[in-house]
């Protein structure tokens, strides 16, 4: 199997029903979807986990294959990096994608444009290892680009991951796909509240030695506006990332990124970026600069 999906809700009514159905839109069907809810007690969330439970898949008229790649699991947990981890342990699939509450596929052809991307590295894989037997199949991130809904905007992700790239402007967790390996090695530190994802990512790239992969690909709509973009949570944020480069760069390069990200007005950027008016003239030129267009 090429894709597990991993969706973590509590509570989310609607949102669950319009994430799931755009991965089972998907006209690839090379995946699994793994459901990990954290005790939701509002009707609605109740109504759809009962209906994506592999017995009620089966009586609706699912062949049982299909119904066994949904699967529901329920249980506590300490937030959405602890649900994250928990539902790794379920995980078939090569590649891990997770699709918050909310967030959905950009299209239907999306997953059959991922694969051919990893079918496409593979066969290069194949070759290199012909050529040189000692070479080490590596650990793949695959990544694209989202379309963000609370500004409205194309957001582009930079095509290539370089020290620079890891310190300022990763990919959007919702454009990722993950080699499974590089989650089961190491799980979510959920000692960071909000910037966990990006330390894991900073991990694979420095010390897992992951390959990192641009797709020219929009992945999903992002509905933005989440838990790590709250005022409360950006002072956080900015003392994470504080501790998180600390733990992967030398302390020369971090002053040196810090002074060129003052010097280029990055709190200004930030602002424009996240406005819904200016959102899509500053993606445009970020995809011109990147010359994607």
């Amino acid at each position: 199997m090429t894709f597990s999906i991993i969706v973590v809700c509590l509570n989310a009514g609607e949102k669950l029903r319009v994430t799931i159905e755009s991965i089972l839109n998907q006209t690839e069907r090379d995946y699994e979807i793994i459901i990990k809810d954290g005790g939701s007690a509002d009707e609605v969330t109740q109504t759809y986990l009962s209906k994506y439970r592999q017995d009620n898949l089966v009586d609706s008229g699912q062949d049982e294959a299909f119904a066994q790649r949904v699967r529901v699991y329920t249980g506590k947990d300490t937030g959405i990096y602890d649900a994250m981890n928990q539902a790794i342990q379920y995980v078939r699939g090569d590649y891990v994608f997770f699709l918050n509450c909310g967030d959905r596929f950009y299209n239907n052809e999306v997953l059959m444009q991922v694969k051919e991307q990893i079918l496409r590295a593979e066969e290069q894989d194949n070759e290199d290892a012909h050529r040189q037997a000692e070479l080490r199949s590596p650990k793949y991130i695959f990544y694209g680009n989202v379309y963000e809904l609370k500004t409205s905007a194309l957001v582009q992700s930079n095509p290539t991951i370089d020290d620079f790239a890891c310190y300022r402007n990763l990919p959007c967790h919702q454009a990722c796909f993950y080699d499974a390996t590089l989650l089961r090695e190491k799980s979510f530190d959920i000692s960071y509240a909000v910037r966990a994802d990006y330390e894991h990512f900073l991990w694979c790239y420095y010390m897992a030695c992951a390959v990192t992969v641009y797709m020219p690909i929009t992945v999903s709509f992002y509905e933005g506006g989440g838990f790590s973009e709250t005022k409360e949570n950006e002072r956080k944020s900015r003392q994470e990332h504080r501790e998180i480069v600390s733990k992967y760069m030398p302390p020369d390069k971090v002053r040196r990124y810090r002074r060129i990200m003052l010097l280029t007005l990055a709190p200004v950027r930030t602002w424009i970026a996240r406005n819904p008016v200016t959102a899509g003239i500053y993606q445009q030129i970020k995809r011109k600069l990147y010359k994607r267009e």
